[in-house]
């Protein structure tokens, strides 16, 4: 007996070091994308993480100036990082001086390890309450999202939370390009930040927006995120760069913003018809045709209808 239960410890303690063994690099080539001057996005595919993508289905952006490169969301994995750092450095050899994590969601954050590691005087910008939930578990339960989604392709990830706070008007300069934050309540999460860059006319949305994706809004507002995309809109940029699609014109913005407000709106008018959430959604179905094709349409319309219904029904009473 004590000789089999070594030989299962044995085993066991080989199966972890397995576990935790770093996972392969990407497979695919990813491109940065010039989308303004000296300003690239990363696009990532649109689909949620699964073993084909590796982890990777955000949009890491990185802005070169005369001072270093900031970084804007950099990614799901230790993997996506640094694919992050080779586009980076297929471009410039300049350090990088500063990184921006748009949200709590580790989809677009825990590429802050690649950064790190080679830039250990970095600093990681956040809003306050992201790093408290990173602190109180949530970067540790992203890593196991991912790694279970992933079937361990992104293993090796460790959580590396932001170091700098920074909340709305805050502006940081670096080599004169200034990266002016908005955040203006709930919108996405709690905890959204957005990034201007005024004199590049370039806005990075986080998942205040997905362009051609749906996104889910267990942790956010409908009104919040109408009234933030309203403020990213107005803001002068003219290229906006949503968390999950391609980078456009105002319509990375629009777009989102507009099926925000059909879902809200339809919900009030059946709400006050006294119809149930799970009645207003073949209803409300045939209003949401422009959106149809979008990625996970399908698999997130019913959440967004019953998440209106409750923040309807909340602002009722």
């Amino acid at each position: 007996m004590r000789m089999m239960l070594l030989v299962f410890l044995a085993v066991w303690a080989a199966g972890s070091v397995v576990a935790v063994e770093k996972a392969s690099p990407l497979k695919v080539d990813y491109v940065a994308k010039k989308v303004a001057e000296d300003v690239f996005v990363i696009h990532g595919p649109k689909g949620i993480p699964s073993p084909e993508n590796q982890g990777f289905m955000n949009n890491p952006g990185f802005v070169i100036t005369p001072g270093g490169v900031v970084v804007v969301d950099p990614g799901s994995s230790v993997q996506v990082g640094e694919m992050v750092l080779a586009q980076i450095r297929k471009r410039t050899d300049k350090p990088v001086v500063a990184v921006f994590n748009t949200h709590v969601h580790g989809d677009h954050w825990l590429g802050n390890q690649a950064i790190f590691e080679a830039f250990p005087e970095v600093k990681i910008h956040a809003h306050p309450k992201m790093m408290e939930r990173v602190e109180k578990g949530a970067g540790i339960q992203w890593l196991e999202i991912m790694l279970d989604l992933t079937k361990g392709a992104t293993a090796g990830t460790e959580v590396v939370s932001a170091n700098t706070a920074v909340n709305e008007g805050r502006e940081i300069e670096v080599g004169g390009v200034v990266f002016r934050v908005l955040h203006d309540g709930q919108s996405h999460t709690d905890n959204d930040i957005m990034i201007l860059l005024p004199q590049k006319k370039v806005v990075f949305l986080g998942d205040n927006a997905g362009y051609g994706r749906m996104l889910r809004l267990n942790d956010g507002s409908f009104q919040g995120n109408i009234r933030n995309l309203n403020r990213a809109l107005a803001s002068g940029a003219t290229v906006f760069v949503p968390g999950h699609g391609p980078t456009a014109g105002a319509e990375a913005a629009t777009e989102y913003r507009d099926y925000l407000q059909a879902i809200y709106d339809g919900v009030k008018e059946f709400f006050e018809d006294d119809l149930s959430d799970f009645e207003i959604k073949p209803k409300l179905l045939p209003r949401l045709a422009r959106w149809k094709d979008w990625t996970d349409f399908d698999s997130l319309v019913g959440s967004h209808i019953s998440l209106a219904y409750l923040e309807v029904e909340a602002a009722e009473f």
